[in-house]
């Protein structure tokens, strides 16, 4: 994202404003997604990312790209989100939608539908796929994964390696496994 366009957005400019949220959204809403889950909170921690964004565009000292920034902020959010006492209460409407997905999954789809990778993480619980995508996708460490979950680093990998055995039973439920990375 150009310096230029950055500036102008924290300037007040509207149209750069647009054009800065066209760049961020796609890749936040799909991290926000693939940490919580598909559904209305997903769309309200995007919501509320994208907002403490721009809210705090000027303290943005350009240290690190602009998406790393974001990514932080909706890592972040999201997280908070997970800790919080009333998805906690929630968590029962949840795990109904998780056992629809899990029949689904075991009635016998398509081929493609058990190769799907989004099926499979929303077949984990959001801890779980949490722990997973920090991980494996945006490279963090045990150490890190621990401390954002205010726990310990056991926590991080004991989640990790349950979400390898699921995942991997996911995709080929007959099979002998070994572990998917060091733990």
């Amino acid at each position: 994202i150009a310096p230029e366009l950055i500036e102008r957005a924290r300037s007040g400019d509207e149209v750069a404003q647009g054009r800065l949220y066209g760049e961020l959204a796609p890749a936040t809403f799909g991290l926000i997604c693939r940490i919580v889950g598909v559904g209305a909170a997903a769309e309200d921690l995007f919501q509320e990312t994208l907002m403490t964004v721009f809210e705090r565009l000027n303290a943005f000292r350009g240290e690190a790209p602009l998406g790393a920034w974001v990514r932080q902020i909706a890592v972040s959010r999201c997280l908070m989100y997970l800790r919080s006492p009333w998805r906690r209460a929630r968590l029962d409407l949840d795990a109904q939608q998780h056992e629809a997905l899990v029949e689904l999954h075991d009635s016998g789809g398509s081929c493609s539908d058990q190769l799907d990778m989004e099926r499979a993480l929303a077949s984990l619980s959001p801890t779980a796929r949490a722990v997973v995508w920090l991980f494996e996708v945006e490279g963090y460490s045990h150490q890190e994964i621990a401390r954002a979950f205010g726990r310990t680093t056991s926590f991080s990998k004991s989640q990790l390696a349950r979400a390898h055995r699921r995942l991997r039973d996911w995709f080929e439920p007959n099979e002998e496994h070994q572990p998917c990375t060091p733990v």
